[in-house]
């Protein structure tokens, strides 16, 4: 592991670990005044209307902190966050380990010294509100400690004319198309066609209509299709509609580079996320494209290094005016 990585790593268990670190050592100061059975779940109005046992309470609750913590450090080292994107994670992080904590922590106060029934006062609302002024100050914190790990190099400043062109007459038209397997697509539209009818049997119309939609949506991406041509990057299903297409206008540059499905677009599927979006059926080698708006479009396909050249060679046409 690099001094880099290992840097971001800290910073993204950092806030997780710290809270933890602070709940178990409130909780062993005040854990002969709890009860057997802890008031954990409470309604809209504060009163209690869940209790599990003490030992529950620890196996269940503190360890999610832990789990969190490791979806940080995941994201913060796989998923090729830049800038403002990376910092804003970090910030999160903070904001997400303080509302947490402080909350776990709440809750076990309130049935300090309570009868086995819970507190009759339940948590008061406004624990709430100091939680969120925790998660607050916590994010700016964080985002200024953020700096301390600076985030991956952006590929996008690298110099366009570095990236790899697939060689031209005057003249001469070229396209390129690749299938792409999506294991899941299949597995998915079966599941939401089973929810349709089995749910929407027994509840209504209401339900059963718009998952059946969303099946038939899905099934047509079954086996998605990449094509790069003159009118840019299209990625089309197994009907005309819906499509998705870049056009060349409105890209900067194209590369060929591994993603990771989870750490970068937090799942599979048409993804959106903060600064970037695509088409995303697995981990592995996509086309991605640096777009002029500073966002980036990737698609997961097999020999992406030719498509990605050869939208690069469309592009500088384009811009000779050719």
């Amino acid at each position: 592991m690099t001094s880099k990585n290992l840097g971001r790593v800290t910073l993204a268990a950092l806030p997780f670990v710290l809270a933890l670190l602070i709940d178990l050592t409130l909780y062993a100061a005040i854990a002969d005044r709890l009860p057997d059975r802890l008031a954990v779940h409470f309604d809209a109005g504060g009163s209690a209307n869940g209790y599990t046992s003490f030992t529950a309470y620890l196996l269940y609750t503190l360890p999610s902190l832990l789990v969190l913590g490791a979806l940080w450090v995941f994201i913060a080292v796989k998923g090729r966050l830049h800038g403002r994107t990376y910092r804003w994670l970090i910030g999160g992080g903070f904001a997400v380990a303080a509302f947490l904590g402080y909350l776990l922590i709440a809750v076990l106060f309130v049935n300090v010294d309570a009868p086995e029934g819970g507190s009759a006062d339940g948590l008061p609302l406004w624990h709430i509100a100091v939680a969120l002024g925790a998660a607050a100050l916590a994010g700016a914190l964080g985002l200024l400690l953020s700096r301390l790990a600076p985030a991956p190099e952006d590929p996008r400043g690298l110099d366009p004319a570095t990236r790899e062109r697939i060689m031209l007459a005057d003249g001469e038209v070229a396209a390129w198309g690749r299938g792409i397997g999506a294991w899941w697509a299949p597995v998915a539209v079966l599941v939401l066609l089973a929810a349709g009818v089995t749910v929407g049997w027994e509840q209504s119309w209401f339900i059963r209509v718009p998952l059946i939609l969303l099946a038939l949506v899905t099934g047509t991406f079954c086996r998605p299709h990449v094509t790069v041509d003159r009118r840019g990057l299209t990625v089309t299903g197994l009907l005309p509609r819906p499509r998705v297409r870049v056009p060349l206008e409105r890209m900067e540059v194209a590369d060929s580079r591994p993603v990771n499905a989870l750490a970068e677009y937090g799942g599979w599927g048409y993804r959106i996320r903060p600064e970037r979006s695509g088409v995303i059926t697995r981990s592995g080698e996509a086309i991605v494209v640096s777009l002029t708006s500073g966002r980036e479009f990737a698609v997961t396909v097999g020999d992406s290094a030719t498509g990605a050249a050869l939208l690069n060679t469309l592009l500088d046409r384009q811009r000779a005016g050719r």
